[in-house]
């Protein structure tokens, strides 16, 4: 595809160049004006990190860490070249190494990166409201990695791997940069052609479908019922109608010294202020009128309804402390 100037009713097409024919490097000059735009190569993402190496081999480096709105981790590889030259594998090895980053580590890297970049904000607020989460809700986040790489192109070999990766479920896309010089400037159209835009929505849907029923296929779902006060109850029932009656018979004062009474396997994931609840996050609570609880600080509070089996047998037992008594059946 060529790139033209409209001048006087006239089109001229502009000279197709290379980075290294304009003298531009690939950290100092393009790494340097991408971590400041990086919405031309992956829209709706954050730089946390620059050159990111936390770990003993200091020669392998993510060239910029980020995070999306959906709070998943961002490994994004650059390179000049017009072949792409094993990025793709380097990435993996990279989107491995940080998948069990927590968000803890998360704000640390970042502090570092806003040092470094002379900025004064707090990284962690900046974190929390990008991605939509509060203090209750950390266990959502980075969840999955995925990948970004930018080149001028890609060789055959490359995309030929990045496809039959996302065929497997890996978020991965190609982003070629390709630099035109119009008079005395460097032009750079940034074009996704991995997943191609138009048809990217239906190759997620298509993907999560798959997915869907590789699972309903490889994964035993659990139907536990549990016998409490004379009623049968799921799981998620349960857990509510075991903390509605622990917080009406012992009235903790708030949500904070509620939450401290319970083991912290469970204590990120038993309640919320009803308040705070995005769209996203109300669909993982009781948040029907009649569910949500007051507290005698007047914090109204809703119930988490999302329980593991390891998770409402721990709620359980903790109740069972104060003498609750539940039967599984």
């Amino acid at each position: 595809m060529s790139l033209y100037n409209i001048s006087n009713k006239n089109l001229t097409a502009l000279t197709q160049t290379t980075f290294a024919a304009e003298g531009l490097q690939e950290r100092q000059d393009l790494q340097e004006a991408l971590k400041g735009c990086i919405d031309a190569i992956a829209p709706d993402c954050l730089v946390i990190s620059e050159e990111f190496s936390d770990w003993e081999d200091s020669r392998r480096r993510i060239d910029l860490l980020a995070i999306d709105r959906n709070a998943n981790l961002v490994v994004i590889e650059l390179k000049r070249d017009e072949i792409g030259a094993h990025m793709e594998l380097q990435a993996l090895r990279y989107a491995a190494m940080i998948s069990t980053m927590t968000f803890d580590k998360a704000c640390e890297y970042f502090e570092q990166y806003i040092d470094k970049e002379g900025l004064e904000i707090n990284a962690r607020e900046i974190i929390l409201e990008f991605v939509d989460l509060d203090e209750n809700s950390l266990d959502d986040f980075g969840n999955d990695v995925r990948i970004v790489l930018a080149s001028a192109d890609f060789g055959k070999e490359l995309t030929t791997s990045v496809l039959w990766l996302r065929d497997k479920g890996i978020d991965i896309s190609c982003v070629r940069l390709t630099p035109y010089r119009y008079k005395d400037d460097v032009l750079i159209n940034a074009e996704q052609i991995i997943p191609v835009p138009e048809v990217e929505e239906y190759q997620v849907r298509f993907r999560e479908k798959r997915a869907e029923q590789r699972s309903s296929l490889s994964v035993v779902r659990d139907y536990s019922k549990y016998r409490y006060n004379e009623q049968i109850y799921n799981k998620r029932n349960l857990a509510l109608a075991l903390m509605t009656d622990w917080i009406a018979t012992h009235q903790p004062s708030s949500l904070e010294a509620l939450l401290k009474v319970f083991d912290n396997n469970i204590r990120r994931r038993i309640a919320m202020l009803a308040e705070s609840l995005s769209d996203k996050q109300r669909k993982r609570y009781h948040t029907d009128e009649e569910d949500l609880i007051e507290l005698t600080s007047g914090e109204v509070i809703a119930i988490s309804n999302q329980w593991k089996l390891e998770t409402i047998t721990n709620l359980i037992e903790c109740v069972g402390k104060y003498g609750i008594e539940v039967e599984k059946l």
